[in-house]
Parts: structure tokens; sequence; C-alpha cells
């Protein structure tokens, strides 16, 4: 019986927290900012949704994602997110079962939805895509990130390929740059494509400067092929050059990765593989955003 109870209980809670999140959905789509800045700030709570609705069933949606064709993935630069998510659902509709296509489609109604609240807001408030992400980011340890004791974090060690095969060792790799800036991304992840123009940019400027930008795929991981392909498809469109690597998903750097609620998520590495700082969570396109993470990079270099 106390089993019972405490069943009972769980899923009254379980109820009252998703009817909470779905009001406060409901409420962001009806709200009507009178400002740049409250658009900004809507539109990043919009943003957080679409992130949230589908870390809520990420390996769905993971698997979901491995289906598409690569050939498709355009769709996401131009057209409504969600009809791009409802169409792949249909065209995968026989590998899930009625439950799953059930989720799958719910979250993608609400994404279109969403969608067409955040080009709303970008028609009326042009300027509240570049201001919209300022500020965000999270502490290494609630990203998954312990630290070593010492007052370090260190990144999580790997053994790796890059997505042309060739082998990439973490020491090597971070002693070998003054600053390395790891990027974890996916490739339908619509905010993760569009910054990659400006990640290409830091890249080349930190060159000159003996660092990089790396990319993680999580799609990647375990070198799947197609998700591989479709990766490097992706980057060759975007006019991306820096390294964009992979590693085993039960690794320490796999279960890291598995661990990361939000993407795209950004880290500042120093050239002793140790995190500066606190990572950046969301698009690295708005001013303040390129701020934070420009004083990373100087925090890294200074030593």
């Amino acid at each position: 019986m106390k089993r019972f109870r405490f069943a009972a209980v769980w899923l009254a809670a379980m109820l009252v927290f998703s009817l909470i999140a779905c009001s406060h959905a409901e409420n962001l789509m009806t709200e009507e900012p009178s400002s740049e800045k409250e658009a900004a700030e809507l539109y990043q709570k919009l943003m957080q949704r679409e992130e949230e609705i589908q870390s809520e069933a990420a390996e769905l949606w993971e698997k979901l994602f491995l289906t598409v064709d690569k050939d498709n993935l355009s769709i996401t630069d131009n057209n409504n997110y969600g009809d791009f998510l409802l169409k792949i659902i249909e065209d995968a509709r026989d590998q899930f079962s009625e439950k799953e296509l059930q989720t799958l489609n719910d979250g993608a109604g609400q994404i279109k939805k969403i969608e067409e609240k955040l080009a709303s807001l970008e028609e009326k408030y042009p300027d509240c895509v570049s201001m919209q992400g300022a500020g965000d980011s999270v502490d290494a340890a609630q990203a998954g990130m312990e630290s070593s004791g010492n007052g370090q974090n260190p990144f999580p060690g790997f053994q790796g390929r890059d997505l042309d095969g060739a082998e990439v060792n973490s020491s090597e790799l971070f002693a070998g740059n003054t600053v390395t800036v790891v990027n974890f991304w996916f490739t339908t992840c619509k905010p993760c494509v569009s910054e990659l123009p400006e990640l290409e940019a830091l890249h080349q400027e930190l060159a000159q400067k003996g660092g990089a930008v790396i990319g993680i795929n999580a799609f990647t991981l375990d070198g799947e092929e197609g998700a591989i392909s479709d990766a490097k498809d992706l980057l060759s469109k975007k006019g991306v050059s820096y390294q964009n690597i992979w590693f085993a998903s039960d690794s320490e750097a796999g279960k890291f990765t598995s661990g990361l609620y939000a993407f795209p998520t950004t880290y500042v590495v120093d050239n002793n593989g140790n995190i500066v700082g606190e990572p950046i969570v969301g698009a690295v396109t708005a001013p303040d955003q390129i701020k934070a993470l420009q004083a990373l990079i100087d925090q890294a270099i200074s030593g």
C-alpha cells in the first residue's frame, strides 16, 4: 500500500508539472512585447521552449533525426522548422509506434506554433534576434562536469577521430593550441546551424593566435556513418573548415556529451585541458554572448 501511495503521489506531481509547463507555453504564445528588449527576452524564452520539447524525449528525437535524408537538411534554414519536423516524422512513421508518433507529432506541432511566433517577432522587432540569448550560461557542474578538487575543471579526455577518419587525442589537441573553443551541436538543431558561420570566423581569428575551434556533433558519436555524412555535407554547405570530431558514447567524453541539457553549448579549454569559466549555452550570435566568449578566450590565452 505504501508503494502504491508513493506512485500515486509521484504521478500526481508529474501531472501538475506537465500542466504548469503547458500553461507556461501557452502564456508565451499570447505574450505581446511592447519594446525591442521585451521582444528579445520573449524570443529567447521561445527558443528555450523548443529545446525543452526535444530534450523531454531526446532519445526519440535522436532516432528520428538519424532517419533524415541529407538532401532535406536545407529545409531548416528557410522554412518553418516545425513543418520540417512534421515532414520527416511522416516519412519515418513506419519506424515508430503509435504512441511514439503521437509524442513526436505533438512536439512538432508545438514547435511549428513557436516558429510562427518567432517569425512574427522577427518581423515586428528585427533587432530582437541579435539581442536574444544575452547572458545565457550555465555552471560547468550543472552541465555534467565535476571539479577535480583543485579548483580546476578538466575537460574529459578522449581518443577519437575527426569526420575524415584522422585520429584525435584530447591531450595532444588541447596542448597544441593556446586555446580551444569546443562547440557541441547536432545537425538538425536550428540554433546550432545558425551559428556555424560565426564559429568559422572565430576559428580563422583564433588561428592567428595559435588557437582553434572544434565541433562535436552529438549524432556522430561512435562513428555513425550516416550522421557523419550528414554533418560533413552541412558543414561543407556552410563553409566550415574547422575540425569536427567524434568519440565513443560510453567514454567519459561521450557521457559528458549525453549529459548536456541544451544545444548548442560552447566551452573554452586552455592548453592544459582545463575548462575556463562557465560554458555558453545557446548560439554564440548575440553581442553579450560574443563578449562573454571573448573574455573566456582572453583568460585562457593569458593563462
